[in-house]
């Protein structure tokens, strides 16, 4: 399978900022959706969508299309179509070389550089059939703990193997190693009072949160493993003891047994300050394991097949791990052996986030790449 030709890649690209300019913020993600759905009906291609929608307070659910191979032999490709929330209209412009969204706010390029790609398979795979067969599957809710991806039924795919392009980083790496994340989430429950007649019989629940973060360790705990507060808010007014305050958190490693250790010393904390007699407060606080991290050995048939696939496109595989999670934990977490790959975005979640168009055009290569590598 040769790589992308000069009308493929134009179609790749207009069809990127296409999907971009259609905004999707997670639970919002129905119209791009029906633009995917649109695009592989009018290849001639069946469309199914699941209920992950309903289950997880969303417009849509998780879409997956089959194109088949002249073989039983057949490969998955994951990419997610919700993305963080968009702050301005997204106007995408390349400058210098790259895609970015000319106002301030995100490009959505995570992940609609893989949506793109996979939408230029599915393309050229319906004109020129290949011996393995490929599965699109389509998810949603992944930036909200990969929430589509966990609600999807892994039983009715043919595959056993795939890959997602969702690591924000050149192309070429491979993540052979992703965390395990836990939420903390927890409201403490103070006294209102005047704060300027009566501060004494008020007991402030924005205090105890306050001490309580104080004692965290928060950051780069150490090289597997991190933590962080990333909400807090409470309160009602300046002149009054804020008697409720919300705090969220996450705690994530590499090292399955350090993310619960960490997550739970943050549950200490909190629950610590609380009890402190001099900002006493109710405290009702939940800890969930949001999804498993995985590592994968470098003999495995995705490694193997990917590092193939790379360096037949012109890139030197790197092996990386990962502080961030993807779709592939969710599905290895089923039992399929997904991979997760570089997709060349940079300053993904930002209003400076861009792609490189060769980067884009890149991890259209290496899809071509592999499929044609597992018909081998």
């Amino acid at each position: 399978m040769t790589a992308a030709t000069d009308a493929e890649r134009r179609q790749l690209h207009d069809n990127f900022a296409a999907l971009c300019r259609i905004p999707s913020p997670s639970g919002s993600e129905r119209r791009c959706a029906d633009a995917v759905s649109a695009e592989l009906r009018g290849l001639g291609l069946t469309v199914a969508e699941d209920d992950a929608g309903a289950a997880i307070g969303g417009d849509c659910g998780n879409l997956l299309a089959r194109i088949p191979g002249s073989g039983e032999r057949s490969l998955l490709f994951c990419a997610h179509l919700d993305t963080v929330p968009v702050a301005e209209p997204i106007e995408p412009v390349v400058r210098d070389g790259g895609w970015e969204n000319a106002n301030e706010a995100i490009l959505g390029a995570d992940n609609k550089v893989a949506v793109a790609a996979m939408l230029a398979l599915a393309r050229r795979l319906t004109a020129v059939q290949s011996a393995v067969g490929v599965e699109l599957l389509f998810t949603v809710g992944e930036e909200v703990a990969l929430a589509g991806a966990k609600e999807f039924e892994v039983g009715i795919l043919r595959s056993r193997l795939g890959y997602t392009f969702d690591s924000a980083s050149p192309v070429g790496g491979v993540v052979v190693a992703s965390p395990t994340h836990y939420r903390i989430a927890a409201e403490l429950r103070g006294v209102a009072a005047h704060a300027g007649v009566r501060p004494e019989m008020g007991r402030s629940a924005i205090l105890a949160a306050a001490r309580a973060i104080a004692s965290m360790r928060l950051g780069r705990i150490d090289s597997q493993t991190t933590a962080n507060i990333g909400t807090i808010d409470g309160g009602s007014a300046a002149n009054i003891v804020p008697d409720r305050c919300r705090v969220l958190g996450e705690a994530r490693s590499l090292e399955a047994a350090r993310a619960e250790q960490i997550a739970s010393e943050l549950v200490e904390c909190l629950t610590d300050a609380a009890n402190d007699p001099e900002c006493e407060c109710d405290l009702d606080i939940t800890m969930e394991r949001q999804f498993d991290g995985y590592r994968v050995r470098p003999s495995s048939a995705e490694v193997t097949l990917a590092f193939g696939a790379l360096r037949e496109c012109g890139y030197e595989p790197r092996p990386t791990t990962s502080g961030g999670g993807s779709d592939a934990n969710a599905l290895r977490a089923r039992g399929l052996d997904v991979l997760n790959l570089a997709n060349g975005t940079e300053r993904n979640h930002e209003p400076s986030e861009r792609v490189s168009t060769a980067a884009l055009e890149g991890i259209l290569d290496v899809a071509f790449a592999l499929v044609e590598r597992a018909s081998g």
